[in-house]
């Protein structure tokens, strides 16, 4: 559901947003998807005129973004992120659009259950990264690394970094001085297909490992100096970083194997259904 693996059978024009890392899609194209209107631009104007909330917020929910158009020129379109199209989704009067909307009461319930009882969420990601045929042990480092994350944008968001922007670019300084690539050169290196996969999904235990001691060590250090604003924050990355970089190379050295490695989850997944046949 998060990359809208739900209109397999039709086309919807996308578009990934490199600034904030996120998919937008046409909106015109799920609403004749969802509704079969010969007309998508003046149902969206009646939708509009139905639902006044969702009027008034329309040009932050729908910002328009360039995108090929059917005589493949590109034209500006009313585009919506994952959580924008699922809003609009509700608006939507159609059969077709009430599996949407049963999906969206279930995870509304599954959140509520998660603010009532944390552990659920935990539970959730656990299952969902075995189904997916993640070992016991992998996933334990990776929820632990998503704690350790969780740790360091809470210490960023409270010392005046607000853009997301800035969180990219914060992290891209942990990630060059911890494995000497950015993570966009790590999602080459891997090969990953398409953007919007998430890096870290894809790292071997010990890639897990000293991502989560960069991020540790920069929130320490962090914390330390009090860091504030961008700039010194920017040091602080830098400088944790390093501490797991200095540790990297010293390992490698050690056992003579690089850390940094090529292969993905989806490389090791298709090995692991060649050897069950």
């Amino acid at each position: 559901m998060s990359n809208i693996k739900l209109f397999e059978s039709v086309k919807i024009r996308s578009h990934w947003n490199e600034e904030n890392q996120k998919w937008y899609f046409s909106v015109a194209d799920v609403v004749e998807a969802l509704t079969d209107t010969v007309n998508p631009k003046d149902y969206i104007k009646k939708m509009r005129k139905r639902d006044p909330e969702l009027n008034f917020n329309w040009g932050t929910i729908c910002p328009p973004l360039e995108m090929i158009a059917a005589d493949g020129k590109k034209r500006k379109v009313q585009a919506a992120n994952v959580e924008g199209l699922l809003r609009i989704i509700q608006s939507i009067p159609s059969p077709k659009a009430e599996p949407f909307k049963r999906w969206l009461a279930r995870v509304g319930y599954e959140r509520l259950e998660e603010i009532e009882n944390p552990e659920l969420a935990s539970q959730r990601i656990r299952e969902i990264y075995k189904a997916k045929g993640y070992s016991d042990q992998w996933i334990e480092k990776r929820l632990r690394g998503i704690a350790v994350r969780d740790e360091l944008t809470d210490q960023w968001q409270k010392r005046g970094i607000k853009e997301q922007k800035e969180f990219a670019i914060l992290t891209t300084e942990i990630s060059r001085a911890t494995f000497g690539l950015s993570p966009s050169e790590y999602k080459e290196l891997k090969k990953l297909p398409g953007k919007g996969e998430n890096l870290r999904d894809h790292m071997t235990d010990l890639e897990l490992i000293f991502t989560m001691l960069g991020e540790a060590s920069t929130s320490e250090i962090t914390k330390k100096v009090d860091a504030k604003g961008f700039v010194e924050n920017k040091t602080a990355a830098k400088k944790g970083g390093k501490i797991a970089g200095d540790a990297r190379v010293a390992l490698e050295k050690e056992t003579g194997k690089s850390i940094v490695s090529k292969e993905n989850y989806l490389q090791l997944a298709e090995k692991k259904k060649r050897r069950l046949k």
